[in-house]
């Protein structure tokens, strides 16, 4: 969450009175230009007359963010996919001294082969879930007309821009096309090149088809069994943005899966660092 100098806040760590007082704390250690580690216990005797009873306890670094030049170069990290990472050096009376590191992995980007009804929907839903969205279509007025204006828009032959297409361990792949020839050639294009996820909208009869087809054009069992097929998590869904909502909630549960830990430290500060006595907010 950042505090700026107004004590306006951007983003958010849970809301509540928590988040209250941290704003308020920390406007005052910016003010005195000063760093610390706030510490809240989820407990009944904190947070007034709200309450806090969820348990366990808040460690939390307030820090200036590193100066504009650093920060300019920390941005073009994250436009180009870079990992990447931010330093905070916090001192409190506590403390001699310490550093900690916030890294900055590249954004998870959701490719969407498809820019009907279904595509449309997940892609204003996945944007809010802060995936990077590119949609696929070779109806260049349907991507023009309704695709969300924050997704990028590729046009033309739907397989041949796939093919085309940067895959990595932090793509997710959705095929939701207009009909089966197109999602058999757009699972054939990302198939098999290390996406975290691959998903594919269908009946059990359709997607057994498009199975067959690959495995008769030379694929294997064990790559299409990495293949979500039908899509989505099972909640009943019947209309449009029901079914973009459970393939949404699928791609957060796979997300998820994984236990990353973008917080490190803390190490010790030296006394060379830039900013090893009173970093300036």
């Amino acid at each position: 969450m950042l505090v700026d100098d107004a004590a306006n806040t951007w983003g958010t760590i849970g809301g509540g009175c928590v988040e209250a007082e941290v704003r308020r704390r920390a406007h005052a250690l910016m003010s005195e230009r000063g760093t610390g580690i706030l510490q809240f216990s989820l407990d009944h005797d904190d947070g007034g007359d709200d309450g806090l009873i969820c348990g366990g306890t808040i460690h939390l670094i307030v820090a200036p963010l590193p100066n504009p030049d650093e920060l300019d170069a920390i941005a073009d990290d994250v436009k180009h996919r870079r990992s990447t990472s931010i330093e905070f050096a916090v001192q409190d009376e506590h403390s001699t001294g310490q550093r900690y590191t916030l890294d900055l992995p590249p954004r998870d980007r959701l490719y969407i082969a498809g820019a009907g009804y279904v595509g449309q929907a997940l892609a204003r839903l996945a944007i809010g879930l802060e995936f990077e969205v590119t949609m696929f279509d070779d109806r260049e007025d349907m991507l023009e007309r309704f695709a969300h204006p924050e997704a990028k828009k590729v046009s033309g032959d739907i397989a041949g821009a796939l093919k085309a297409a940067d895959i990595d361990d932090r793509t997710y792949c959705v095929i939701v096309t207009r009909g089966h020839r197109h999602d058999e050639q757009a699972l054939g294009a990302v198939i098999q090149r290390g996406a975290r996820y691959i998903g594919m909208i269908g009946s059990k009869r359709k997607v057994q088809v498009i199975f067959d087809d690959l495995r008769a054009m030379g694929l294997d069992d064990a790559a299409l069994e990495a293949v979500v097929a039908p899509i989505g998590i099972d909640i009943g869904s019947v209309t449009v943005d029901e079914i973009a909502l459970s393939i949404a909630a699928q791609l957060v549960k796979v997300r998820r899966s994984d236990s990353i830990e973008l917080v490190k430290g803390p190490f010790a500060l030296a006394s060379s660092d830039p900013g090893g006595s009173v970093a300036r907010p």
